[in-house]
This record gives structure tokens, C-alpha cells and sequence, in this order.
């Protein structure tokens, strides 16, 4: 017979199950969804559709209600952070008051990379999916990453272009004005010049010796 064989093990002990149990609940109230395998999925979802029921009980009645304070301990055996606690019972159970039963929704994902494993999306009722955020997120990051990855000589263009343009923003008047460098003549007509020079030297020369003679 099949006694005490409900529930999957989930290849750990019960302690180990149990903790992790607890962790996922807690993680799955505080952010409203979480990404895990199917099977941990299909166990996490009675437990913790338990815990919102404990809480909603709790709150039938109002904050007058003497059962208020028992749900909260009940709940306190398995969800150990104060805050998430009054998550649950300020925020989660209210909005599940009309609502009996079917707190989660289970959401398959595909096959995770590397080890190929099942995956699935478990989601509070009310905090649908929304592919369009990821999506949004993946192009932003990836844009950051190309952006990142640019070369040695496009940082050197755009450095470039940046002093280019300090450059032609500054005021070139303050800046001292070069000195405009002499004319190069042809060479023909220095020679001429030159060689003009040469022969009035000469005379002026032979002028003087028949000068000194006399």
C-alpha cells in the first residue's frame, strides 16, 4: 500500500525540504514572483497558498478579530521575517479576501541552458507577466555591453573629435599670429643679382687702386 508517499522529495531530506520550502514561500511573498524548476514550482504553490489562507482567516474579521494574533503565529512558524509577515496579512491577504482559492498561477518558461531543467514562473494572482519589461531590459543591457567593448581606435576618434570641437568652440583671436615666412625667388634671378653684385665690387675696387696711383 501507498502509505505517506504524498509529495515530491525533491531528492532531499526533510529538513533540507523544508527549508527550502520556507525560503521559497518567503522569497515568492516578498517580490510577488520567482523563477524556479516545475517540480519545485508544483510544490511551493499549496504551500504557500496555505499560508495566504492562515492569513486571510486572520483577517475575517478585522483588526478587532482575536484570531488576528494566532493566524500571525501560525504563519510565523513557517515565514520567520517580520516584514514579509506583514506583508502577507496588510497587503496579500486583503486583496485575495473575495478571491477562494487559487492564490498562484504557474507560468512554464522553457528548458534552462546547461543542464537543460524545466523551468517555470510562479506568480502571485494579480502580478502578471510582463515579457515587454525583459525584453526592455536585455536590449538596454546589451547596448551597454556594445558600448563597452569599443576598440582602442574608436576611443581615439571620438577623444579626437572632442578636441576638435573644444578647439573650434575657443576664441582663435587671443591666440598670437604667426609670422609670415619671407618669399623664396627663383633661383635664376638671385643668381643675376648675385653675380650683379660680384662685377660693382670689382669696379668699385679697381676705382680705388687708379685713384691711389695718381
Amino acid at each position: 500500500m501507498r502509505h505517506r508517499v504524498a509529495h515530491r522529495k525533491l531528492g532531499r531530506v526533510t529538513e533540507h525540504r523544508i527549508a527550502l520550502l520556507r525560503n521559497q514561500a518567503t522569497a515568492l511573498l516578498r517580490h510577488e514572483a520567482i523563477s524556479t524548476t516545475v517540480p519545485k514550482a508544483k510544490e511551493l504553490r499549496p504551500y504557500v497558498e496555505r499560508l495566504i489562507t492562515i492569513a486571510k482567516r486572520g483577517v475575517a474579521g478585522g483588526a478587532t478579530n482575536g484570531r488576528v494574533l494566532h493566524a500571525r503565529r501560525l504563519v510565523l512558524q513557517d515565514i520567520v521575517d517580520q516584514d514579509v509577515v506583514g506583508k502577507l496579512f496588510d497587503t496579500i491577504a486583503p486583496r485575495f479576501e473575495s478571491r477562494p482559492g487559487g492564490y498562484t498561477r504557474l507560468l512554464r518558461l522553457g528548458h534552462r541552458r546547461g543542464d537543460s531543467a524545466d523551468m517555470a514562473r510562479v506568480e502571485l494572482v494579480g502580478s502578471e507577466f510582463d515579457p515587454k519589461v525583459k525584453a526592455e531590459a536585455e536590449a538596454k543591457r546589451d547596448a551597454d555591453r556594445a558600448r563597452s567593448k569599443r576598440g582602442v581606435s574608436d576611443r581615439l576618434r571620438a577623444a579626437a573629435s572632442r578636441v576638435r570641437g573644444k578647439k573650434a568652440d575657443g576664441d582663435e583671436g587671443d591666440k598670437p599670429k604667426k609670422k609670415a615666412a619671407p618669399k623664396r625667388e627663383p633661383k635664376a634671378k638671385a643668381e643675376k643679382k648675385a653675380s650683379a653684385a660680384n662685377t660693382s665690387k670689382k669696379g668699385a675696387t679697381r676705382q680705388k687702386k687708379g685713384t691711389g696711383d695718381k
